[in-house]
């Protein structure tokens, strides 16, 4: 992947705000919406969701899941050219008492500050999201696949052309 994609798929991670998440409910596949915080590493995502929900309830039961990230369609581009990310992947739940737990609140309040209510309920607990494999599209005809590694890359990338900017 050149160093332009990895930018694109960078700020695709670190600017957008929600993703697909693809659960197995019994032998049938669901997709719902989740808010997300990466790693600062890209090597995993951070979800925050209920125990209420059912891709919580599918998770506990079966934690391989999927995730797709894209960029937003502001209507002036060909949706087959947007930035967007499909990964595969095991959800673990993150215990409170963990030493990282804190600071993956920490910023996932600074990402979404209005989910402090939900921090606060009994039922809502963060999840890690270990990435085993990834499918980066980075606009039409540009398509890698990507290991966790790869994604460790991406930031990388970023972090060296953000200060040469």
């Amino acid at each position: 992947m050149d160093l332009e994609a990895k930018v694109v798929l960078a700020h695709l991670l670190k600017t957008q705000h929600v993703a697909a998440l693809g659960t197995m409910h019994g032998s049938q596949p669901e997709v719902s919406m989740v808010t997300y915080l990466p790693a600062t590493d890209f090597s995993r995502i951070y979800i925050h969701i209920s125990g209420l929900a059912r891709h919580t309830k599918n998770i506990q039961k079966q934690p391989a899941v999927g995730l797709m990230i894209s960029e937003e369609n502001n209507m002036n581009k060909d949706p087959q050219t947007l930035a967007r990310l499909s990964m595969q992947g095991e959800a673990k739940l993150i215990d409170p008492s963990a030493p990282e737990y804190a600071q993956i609140k920490a910023g996932y309040l600074k990402k979404f500050p209005d989910s402090e209510v939900t921090f606060g309920l009994g039922d809502f607990n963060l999840y890690a999201i270990e990435l085993e494999s990834a499918r980066f599209v980075a606009g039409f005809g540009r398509v890698f696949n990507l290991t966790k590694h790869g994604l460790a890359d991406a930031e990388s990338a970023h972090e060296q052309n953000v200060g040469r900017g």
